[in-house]
């Protein structure tokens, strides 16, 4: 199963549990959006923030190696 229709079967979940209407269509597509969201912003997140660390990384090495500026 794609992310999509997880997102929506789930999203459609939780919109039933609340009991405000008889349709749970509008929770399962805010679901399958959200999941097409996290596609996209999850590995762009997680890209950067490996990235910072391995920069971060990269700059102590460089000032253990020949000293920091003091």
């Amino acid at each position: 199963m794609g992310a999509t229709t997880i997102g929506a079967l789930v999203g459609g979940v939780i919109d039933s549990m609340s009991g405000d209407d008889d349709s749970s269509a509008d929770g399962a597509i805010y679901g399958a959006v959200a999941a097409n969201v996290l596609k996209v912003v999850l590995p762009v997140a997680i890209t950067y923030a490996v990235g910072w660390a391995v920069l971060r990384g990269l700059g102590e090495l460089k000032d253990a190696a020949f000293g920091g500026d003091e």
